[in-house]
């Protein structure tokens, strides 16, 4: 039995409206407008992406292995070694170092953006009660959707692709900014301002320390989901790891695709490591190099603790 529904008598035409507003409206005015605020992407990406290309192999891998070290402890250093020897013997050396200055970017706008809306969201409710739904439809509308209108808007490319990651990623450290400057104790932000601190003393010198950790903790989310846009962004022009991936699908080469796909999984469990890191930099032991060095070569025995002769 068919029940009445309110379709049987009415319908809206939300699809239509759309086009209308996006088409008709949107692209005709403002599309020399969006074309314009590319620019500052364009030059942070291409100085990103000569840099990266011109460093050779062997020092960009010690450099980040010595960050890795340093950040998150000789483990994730061996491994930040080993993962990037792998991707070069694999031939995929130049499509990782186009993605890493993909990323870079996208997070590098994220937090630029971010970060200030994250304040402004924490020092107004209503401000806040606006933001909300607007992160909500930017974190979970499939990111197949907006790739149409900045496809219409930007055109194709590796620029274009960015943009798209920029929405997508930017809402979680909008989002713990906002969280981590509210769970700041009040009687702490009292006392600066019982002591004569101005708005920007107290946020700079008393909330935004003690909220760091959730704001690196934020940051780190926006990485991940950067990463994950790698390979849908190759759907609109993208180049990097991500095309590798996007190729080997359409050629149904298997292999070609599961070297991006493993070149992308290590590429993230790098930058999380470090990136997690940062955010809890204080609890990381510091391990003097030579002491690194040292432990590579001495015995399983002597490195568990055992005591040493007497000279």
């Amino acid at each position: 039995m068919d029940l009445i529904s309110p379709s049987d008598f009415f319908s809206l035409p939300f699809a239509d409206w759309v086009n209308t507003f996006v088409k008709d409206w949107l692209v005709p005015n403002f599309r020399p407008f969006f074309r314009m605020i590319q620019w500052p992407v364009v030059q942070v990406l291409n100085g990103l992406a000569a840099g990266l290309n011109a460093t050779p192999m062997i020092v960009f891998t010690a450099i980040l292995s010595l960050v890795a070290w340093r950040t998150a402890g000789r483990g994730v250093a061996v491994f930040t070694l080993l993962a990037l020897c792998f991707i070069d013997l694999i031939g995929l050396w130049p499509e990782t170092m186009t993605t890493l200055a993909m990323v870079v970017t996208a997070v590098l706008f994220c937090v630029v953006i971010g970060i200030p809306l994250g304040i402004a969201s924490a020092r107004s409710d209503l401000y806040e009660a606006i933001q909300r739904p607007v992160l909500d439809i930017m974190q979970t509308i499939p990111s197949f959707v907006y790739l149409v209108p900045i496809v219409m808007l930007f055109g194709v490319g590796v620029v274009p692709g960015i943009i798209a990651t920029i929405i997508f990623a930017l809402p979680p450290i909008v989002r713990l900014t906002d969280l981590g400057i509210r769970n700041v104790r009040e009687d702490l932000t009292e006392a600066a301002d019982s002591f004569g601190a101005t708005p920007w003393q107290t946020l700079w010198e008393v909330q935004f320390p003690l909220a760091m950790r959730t704001i690196m903790a934020g940051l780190n989310q926006t990485l991940m989901l950067a990463l994950s846009m790698v390979v849908i962004t190759a759907l609109i022009g993208a180049g990097g790891l991500g095309l590798t991936v996007f190729t080997g699908l359409g050629r149904l080469d298997v292999g070609k695709a599961t070297a991006g796909g493993v070149g992308i999984v290590l590429l993230a469990i790098i930058l999380d490591r470090i990136s997690q890191a940062l955010g809890k930099r204080k609890s990381v032991p510091t391990v003097s190099l030579f002491a690194t060095l040292r432990s590579f070569f001495v015995p399983a025995k002597r490195s568990a603790g055992a005591p040493e002769r007497a000279v």
